[in-house]
């Protein structure tokens, strides 16, 4: 097939996905070119795992269009499986296989010869460090290890698109770092890639290329991690307030000049200003006066957690649990494949 778009790797026009009177994702619109690492961030049922099934050919659009890598996902699933390479947040490994056998195993599901198998599952063991270890049952491997086989098992068949969903949920700082090294270090020498989604705002900020934030089905910002800080200006005061006090204190805060912005979440309340170091005093001030009782306040340049609240008005942390049922059901759809 000529491929369509040719610079793009995933293309959304329109997608929108209902279950009954629910809708998922709401007329989404995404184009994602070829070799981009690309963030998907959102609260629990804001669409990302709905879109990801869309993408994988496990659920089709109610309306819109997508395609991976030019191929049409409703009517030509196989061409577009064979384009895509997964690694879901549960491990999905047989502990009582070597990782060579897992590999090895995962590369006859995609028709590959023995010498394909062979030649590709030692380059790429080699690749994440785990060549010394290929002999060893995966049940002897640590977590960091098994992720690292995951990435490379979803690598075997040469894929061109590749989801990771979580892919560092659970492992130690130390160890997710040396993942995102591996993450970087594929999307460079082998051009693929790449749709993350993480809780981690350290590992989105760190990886991608551009982040697209989802909430109620649609996406409602995107752009770079740098720019979509950038957007929200100044320093960003943060009080630890009782929940009590959230509207009051919001609409106090809110008439004075030098606050750009008021966002209550969780226990906290993050205020946008302009100059910190001149708006702290202003704020313990209003606060004593108006007895917000504010238990601590701290002050700081905008992250993308900032970003986050800022567009969905709630902290990713109480977001953190996410629709792992659904997410199982599309790893067990994609081994049957």
């Amino acid at each position: 097939m000529a491929r369509d778009h040719m610079q793009a790797a995933i293309v959304l026009a329109g997608v929108t996905k209902k279950f009954g009177a629910f809708t998922a994702v709401n007329h989404v619109s995404l184009t994602i070119p070829q070799g981009e690492i690309f963030g998907l961030l959102g609260p629990n049922g804001a669409g990302k795992s709905t879109t990801l099934s869309m993408l994988a050919t496990l659920s089709n659009p109610t309306h819109g269009n997508a395609e991976v890598w030019g191929f049409d996902t409703t009517t030509q699933k196989d061409e577009v499986r064979k384009n895509i390479g997964m690694v879901f947040q549960d491990y999905s490994l047989d502990d009582e296989l070597t990782g060579f056998e897992n590999m090895d195993f995962h590369g006859r599901l995609f028709g590959m010869t023995a010498e394909e198998r062979g030649k590709r599952i030692h380059e790429l063991l080699n690749l994440v460090d785990l060549g010394e270890k290929a002999n060893n049952q995966v049940k002897t491997y640590s977590g960091g290890m098994k992720r690292r086989l995951e990435i490379a098992r979803a690598l075997l068949h040469v894929p061109k698109v590749l989801f990771l969903d979580e892919p560092t949920i659970g492992l130690d700082p130390q160890t997710r770092r040396k993942l995102w090294d591996y993450i970087a270090q594929i999307n460079k020498s082998q051009g693929i890639t790449i749709i993350l989604t993480t809780h981690y705002m350290d590992e989105a900020d760190a990886l991608c290329s551009r982040i697209g934030i989802m909430d109620k089905g649609e996406i409602i910002a995107l752009d770079s991690p740098q720019k979509l800080k950038a957007k929200l200006g100044g320093d960003i005061i943060s009080l630890a307030i009782n929940p009590s006090f959230h509207a009051p204190a919001t609409a106090a805060l809110s008439e004075e000049k030098f606050v750009r912005e008021v966002k209550p979440f969780d226990h906290h309340l993050n205020v946008v200003v302009e100059n910190g170091a001149y708006a702290i005093p202003k704020i313990m001030e209003l606060a004593q006066k108006n007895k917000w009782h504010v238990d601590s306040v701290s002050v700081k340049e905008p992250t993308l957690e900032d970003v986050f609240i800022h567009f969905t008005g709630k902290s990713l942390r109480e977001e953190e649990g996410d629709e792992k049922g659904r997410m199982r059901n599309m790893a067990r759809m994609m081994g049957r494949r």
